[in-house]
């Protein structure tokens, strides 16, 4: 059994994090693991060193007079001045406050980031939003949910989370086979021990927390010692990260725009007989809570998710308008069409932010929290492929076959690649770099990842679905109908009802 950490700060400045101190954070003795190979400093390692990088330069812009109001609040109870993503929003000014930083830390990454920091320090506040049922369900855990999301304000610490088991056998039971999930083995003074995986954990190798929980499918357990909500710091002693194939390299000169700077990683974890300590776990066997809780902690990372979308969509848009106009096909009535299909998805998920807005909720804790956007996510999944395959449509075979910076520069081929492989209005080098990045975004390791990504990362598409269905109210027109139908055609009048008793 491994012995917690006992550090509670990841650097000796405590209020918003600088590019230099992010960098020098991650250099904590972690378990991370790449391609057989242990790697001490993910901040300096190849790998990782491009997105660490991009990250760094997003903190240092919290720092910039010029963003700093937007990106940054004054915190009354600490008097630090700490990141705006995870200041806590009593109304409505203060959630479309927390948008337009959204939207700034997302619009530099061109919706790349799925696990920005501002989306993750989202689930903390809902953490910290929901504390009052945790402590209700066993006292103690409330105050560790708050303790935790001061702890990740106050050093504005870079955070994952966990939900998913190991893809095992999903047609067995974990009650059978202990290992397909995540258990709690042990109880002692110190804590709770865990042993188990948790797949697919984006960001892992680059943040400084992981919270533990349970995805919507997990929640359904028969063995309480699978529900666990607990958070550790990724150098916890007996927590290893192993990581995917890095995206990104450039062996042979192709350049990833996109993925050298966004590749967020995805990694599994292992916890081999890890002491979470008491502090640090916020609720235990209680599936009940568990299902419930689950849409309380994500109401603010589901609407941050769709201004990540949403600048994701533009990206899309934008680069598929820039390789019609390349290729002279943008005023084929066909490409205008799918091009406008493209506007209408960036433009209905502004719709659906405003509707999150609108129908705000002020929670038990007494914050505003943003409506119920399930529907608008199972939509957003359901079109995603089809956003990607209108560019790669119009960039069509281009899209593969573009030459490289060094062939650009190669006196032999250059004539030929100025003559033949230019654009309508644009020179042979501006093409090959706008065909690349659209490669980059939608069809090389990098692009077919974000794709996954989008189909993914909502939780099971079928379920949501179903919940849906089942969460609809269909008394009121059911009733109607059961009138229409209860005679001959014709013969039936249909009871008006009164506008204050509709659903």
């Amino acid at each position: 059994m491994s012995e917690p950490t006992t550090t509670d700060t990841i650097s000796g400045n405590l209020g918003v994090q600088t590019g230099d101190s992010y960098r020098a954070s991650l250099d904590d003795g972690r378990e991370l693991y790449l391609d057989g190979k242990r790697i001490t400093d993910p901040a300096s390692h190849p790998a990782f060193k491009p997105s660490v990088n991009e990250l760094a330069r997003l903190f240092d812009l919290q720092k910039d007079p010029e963003h700093a109001p937007l990106m940054t609040w004054k915190d009354p109870q600490s008097g630090l001045t700490l990141a705006r993503a995870y200041q806590p929003t009593h109304t409505l000014d203060d959630l479309r406050t927390q948008r337009r930083n959204a939207e700034l830390w997302l619009r530099e990454s061109m919706g790349q980031h799925g696990r920005s920091p501002a989306f993750m320090a989202s689930i903390a506040l809902g953490l910290y939003d929901f504390r009052h049922q945790l402590e209700q369900s066993r006292a103690g855990f409330g105050a560790n949910a708050e303790a935790w999301y001061r702890h990740c304000a106050t050093n504005d610490l870079v955070l994952t989370h966990a939900l998913g088991d190991p893809q095992i056998d999903r047609s067995a039971d974990p009650v059978d086979d202990p290992d397909l999930a995540l258990r709690v083995v042990e109880e002692n003074d110190k804590g709770i021990v865990v042993r188990g995986a948790k797949q697919l954990t984006t960001l892992a190798p680059t943040a400084h927390e992981v919270l533990v929980y349970l995805s919507a499918s997990f929640t359904q357990r028969r063995g309480e010692q699978f529900v666990v909500w607990c958070a550790l710091p990724l150098n916890t002693p007996g927590l290893i990260t192993l990581c995917r194939e890095p995206f990104g390299a450039e062996p042979w000169g192709h350049a990833h725009p996109l993925a050298g700077r966004f590749d967020e990683q995805d990694a599994m974890l292992f916890f081999d007989d890890v002491l979470v300590p008491w502090n640090r776990v916020f609720l235990l066997r209680d599936a009940a809570l568990a299902r419930t809780g689950l849409a309380r902690i994500n109401a603010w990372s589901a609407y941050i998710g769709h201004i990540r979308y949403r600048e994701r969509l533009r990206t899309l848009l934008a680069t598929a308008t820039m390789l019609a106009e390349s290729i002279g096909v943008d005023g084929f009535r066909n490409v205008q069409e799918e091009l406008g299909k493209l506007a209408t998805y960036a433009e209905m998920t502004e719709y659906f932010i405003d509707a999150a807005e609108a129908r705000a909720t002020v929670t038990d804790s007494g914050l505003l929290a943003p409506g119920d956007t399930a529907a608008s996510r199972v939509w957003s999944a359901e079109v995603a492929a089809t956003a990607v395959a209108v560019v790669r449509n119009i960039g069509s075979a281009g899209v593969l076959m573009q030459p490289t910076e060094n062939d650009l520069g190669n006196e032999r081929l250059r004539p030929l690649l100025d003559r033949y492989m230019r654009g309508k209005n644009m020179p042979a080098d501006k093409k090959s770099r706008l065909f690349r990045l659209a490669w980059d975004l939608t069809g090389d390791s990098f692009g077919q990842r974000q794709d996954l990504y989008e189909y993914v990362h909502r939780g099971d598409l079928a379920r949501n679905r179903i919940n849906i269905f089942r969460r609809q109210d269909q008394t009121e027109i059911r009733n109607r109908l059961e009138q229409l139908i209860s005679g001959p055609a014709g013969s039936t009048t249909i009871a008006h009802t009164p506008e204050g008793e509709r659903s």
